[in-house]
């Protein structure tokens, strides 16, 4: 329930951010708001201030900005009129170019929005758990990777070797593991150059991401070689009944050498009942047994390994403020390459998320932010947020009819044409838009019923 409260709020913010802009727009230009609801659905209370009601209705998910006129295309329908009642103070009774302003006004606050809420986190500073830039291939761990022979992945294919330290894709510096993923995630089918340290010597290794059909992601095939030194052990596992603690570095498993955590896993995936492990604690060498469960969702040892810290924090307000726009920005160019990955041979039903999963996530993330970190936690609740209403900037523009990137277009075609358009050509664009919003409606659905089924 937590879960699904903490979703709503943040769901709702962002539309009601878009709401906002609307809004403003439509005062600053003249044409009057009939209404401004927080939440859908029927009203539940509400006050009338400068002309405008402001409502608190059933449904506590975004909200809706209702301005004069916008009844007046239904009336035009059925007193079959040529063109919608042109209204002194309404939406349709005034010039074109006030329409596209108030329509651009909702997307460009959520822009704005996303661009204050990544200067805060730049501000606030942003603390990221990640692994060296260190490689495991996962052509190594056939049992893990699925990957029994046939074709070579990206990494194979391109040369890269288990244990390789990764200092550079295509010019830029990779820091920690989260900067392979992060560059390489984004350049599917993009051959990249590779800079690589191997045993002392820099090598040039040029690779080709494969396009994930289930994720829209570009993958190499490669897992991060994460040290098997014990950071913590959770209470009452197979590990803590045996005695391991944090500082603890595992040698062996079940007789094997242990170089990394995927050694671990790959031993682990066979699942043993029981698991004999060798520590080094100190100068000594310890032996343990561990009865192991895998009833859990977590780890049967109850173990994590040590990972690396990273806080990003911009030096001041003015550079976290510019540092906002630039990450809105960079995150639009990204938002828009996976828009582009629906036309490559994406699964839709993987890709596109409906508001139901929405919910869940933006709960989840905040949940967990907040239950490990804090208040601490704010600056990942923030980002998602951020990203979130990117999304809502860019789906908005698209040129479909019904939303705000269509009304544009029909309102441009106005300008060009000097007159108001047929109210039937307005109808037929309308229904076109309808049909496609049903469409991306009962996939998203669809895509949120095989996500909580676990498919």
């Amino acid at each position: 329930m937590l879960t699904v409260l903490y979703g709503l709020l943040g769901l709702s913010i962002v539309v009601l951010i878009h709401e906002l802009g609307h809004f403003m727009a439509a005062r600053l230009v003249g044409i009057e708001v009939e209404a401004f609801s927080i939440g859908m659905g029927p009203k539940l209370f509400g006050l009338s201030r400068g002309g405008t009601e402001w409502r608190i209705s059933t449904f506590p998910l975004g909200g809706y900005c209702r301005m004069k006129g916008e009844e007046g295309f239904k009336q035009a329908l059925e007193r079959k009129l040529e063109h919608i009642p042109a209204e002194k103070g309404s939406f349709y009774g005034e010039a074109a170019w006030k329409r596209i302003l108030i329509l651009l006004a909702g997307p460009f606050f959520n822009l704005l929005f996303a661009a204050l809420l990544f200067g805060i986190v730049a501000l606030v500073g942003l603390r990221v758990e990640t692994l060296p830039n260190r490689i495991v291939l996962a052509s190594d761990y056939p049992l893990l990777s699925g990957q029994t022979g046939g074709e070579l992945s990206p990494a194979q294919a391109g040369g890269l070797k288990t244990g390789d330290w990764i200092v550079a894709i295509d010019g830029k510096p990779v820091k920690d593991y989260s900067d392979l993923q992060d560059l390489v995630s984004v350049n599917a089918q993009k051959e990249l150059l590779f800079e690589v340290e191997r045993s002392g010597t820099r090598l040039f290794l040029r690779l080709r991401p494969r396009l994930d059909k289930e994720s829209g992601q570009g993958l190499i095939g490669v897992y991060a070689w994460a040290e098997p030194l014990v950071a913590s052990v959770a209470r009452g596992s197979s590990a803590a009944i045996a005695g391991l603690k944090p500082g603890d570095y595992i040698v062996e498993l079940q007789g094997e050498p242990v170089k990394h955590s995927i050694d671990i896993s790959s031993i682990l995936a066979k699942k043993p009942e029981r698991a004999t492990i060798r520590i080094r604690r100190g100068s000594e060498l310890l032996d343990f047994t561990l009865v192991l469960s895998y009833d859990s969702a977590s780890s049967p040892l109850g173990l994590s390994f040590a990972t690396i810290t990273k806080e990003e924090r911009a030096a001041s307000v003015g550079k976290a403020f510019v540092q906002g726009w630039v990450e809105s920005f960079e995150m639009i160019g990204l938002s828009v390459k996976g828009l582009g990955m629906l036309f490559r041979g994406v699964n839709l039903f993987k890709a596109i998320s409906g508001p139901a999963r929405i919910t869940y996530l933006i709960g989840s993330a905040t949940q967990a932010s907040i239950a490990s970190s804090g208040t601490a936690g704010l600056s990942t609740i923030l980002s998602f947020l951020a990203f979130l209403s990117v999304s809502l900037f860019i789906m908005n523009l698209l040129p479909i009819p019904a939303l705000d990137g269509g009304q544009i277009l029909l309102s441009l075609a106005e300008i060009f044409r000097r007159k108001p358009l047929l109210t039937t050509t307005i109808y037929r664009f309308q229904f076109i838009g309808v049909a496609m919003i049903l469409l991306l409606f009962f996939i998203a659905t669809f895509s949120d019923i095989l996500f909580f089924s676990g498919r």
